[in-house]
């Protein structure tokens, strides 16, 4: 047999998608599943969005696009950028690909050599340690809980950084936990990374718009290390355009270019149709942006109020994105005297075949005794979820 590579035997699955699969899997065969595992809107793309798209494939643009993006979306992306973030930058600096996904991945194989160290607070995203490993990296990662909302403090990132750190990633608003770093959590730690210039700040930015605080601060906002931070952003969240797969990063030029030239060599420009789509997006109203968004902030305080009522739950109020991570660690040895719970993903396995609710291991992102549900879902789903959530945990002794 042939072998597999060994980058790729290293490679973990992601742990999101493959419980979505078992939640599809299981809804096909009748099941009646809620599936609260994946980070994906339940909405629409809105229809001047869809429009567009229609109008795009009448108008013909349906030929190779340059490696970077339409020139249209790119200036579009810079407007935003300005209007939105008072962060300046050019077309030269934006690179679009296929989702903000694309563009993390780009930025880090461009940037990351064989042994250079990223620091990555956890818990963290599912694919940002793998995307390190294909880099042939050294993830770092700083531990923060639910008893600090999350996130890490300015003295833990300084004790993270040696001489072999190239990165530091950090995500505001999370996945998977919805926190949002405030103004002055961000400046204390720029405080510290002033004194690293030689350390690029990779900012995952897409849940900016899925943010309850009343305020959005950019890392490139911040002038002191602009010249080194590399934004990522797209539409999928915001817009509910998540098949559509349109993402960018903002970078320094020499990155951009970087990342140019690599994804020339490996996708090249991504769909003509879904960059108009996207053009719409930024360029259009975005009232879309703040009805989903209050939808999101109604729904959070509904599946906090219902898993703060179940007894064995830690849980906290997160201010972005649209999840919530709960400790379980008091179900850890747990039984119902047919399964014993040995670990968060026992019981995500669990909740699973009893309470068919499909949530994901905190262990996929780094933190193992939590669980993450996606709260993108009716509030009809939501109750009915944290009903047989509840119910199942009860039988657990």
């Amino acid at each position: 047999m042939i072998n597999i590579s060994d980058r790729i035997k290293a490679l973990a699955p992601s742990a999101t998608l493959a419980m979505s699969q078992k939640s599809a899997e299981l809804k096909a065969q009748g099941v009646d599943v809620i599936n609260m595992s994946v980070g994906e809107p339940d909405f629409n793309t809105p229809a001047h969005i869809k429009a567009a798209a229609i109008e795009a494939i009448a108008d013909n643009f349906t030929f190779y696009t340059p490696v970077p993006g339409y020139m249209s979306l790119r200036e579009a992306i810079c407007d935003k950028l300005r209007e939105e973030n008072g962060v300046s930058y050019t077309p030269a600096q934006i690179v679009v690909g296929n989702g903000a996904k694309q563009e993390l991945c780009n930025v880090i194989l461009a940037t990351v050599n064989p042994g250079d160290e990223v620091i990555i607070p956890t818990p963290a995203w599912v694919s940002y340690v793998e995307m390190v490993k294909l880099a042939e990296g050294k993830c770092v990662q700083v531990p923060a809980t639910i008893d600090s909302n999350f996130k890490i403090t300015p003295a833990q990132l300084e004790a993270a950084i040696t001489p072999a750190t190239r990165m530091v990633l950090l995500c505001s608003p999370s996945n998977p936990t919805g926190s949002v770093y405030s103004r002055a959590e961000l400046q204390a730690l720029v405080d510290v990374l002033v004194k690293y210039p030689d350390i690029i700040i990779l900012a995952d930015e897409i849940y900016e718009h899925i943010n309850y605080t009343g305020e959005f601060t950019s890392l490139a906002s911040f002038p002191e290390v602009h010249d080194r931070v590399v934004l990522i952003n797209g539409v999928s969240k915001a817009y509910a355009m998540t098949g559509w797969r349109i993402g960018f990063c903002a970078a320094p030029l020499h990155i951009a270019k970087a990342v140019s030239k690599l994804q020339g060599q490996y996708t090249s420009g991504c769909s003509s149709i879904a960059q108009k789509a996207a053009e719409a997006a930024y360029t259009g109203s975005q009232e879309c942006v703040e009805t989903m968004r209050k939808a999101f902030e109604r729904r959070r305080d509904l599946i906090v109020k219902l898993a703060s009522m179940i007894p064995g739950l830690k849980v906290n109020r997160p201010d972005g994105a649209f999840y919530l991570f709960p400790e379980v660690t008091a179900f850890i040895g747990r039984t119902d005297g047919t399964t014993t719970i040995t670990s968060s993903g026992d019981l995500t396995m669990y909740l699973l075949e009893h309470a068919r609710v499909a949530t994901v291991d905190g262990a996929a992102f780094c933190l193992d005794g939590y669980i993450r549900l996606s709260y993108a879902t009716s509030d009809d789903n939501i109750k009915e979820a944290m009903k047989r959530i509840a119910a199942a945990l009860a039988r657990l002794h």
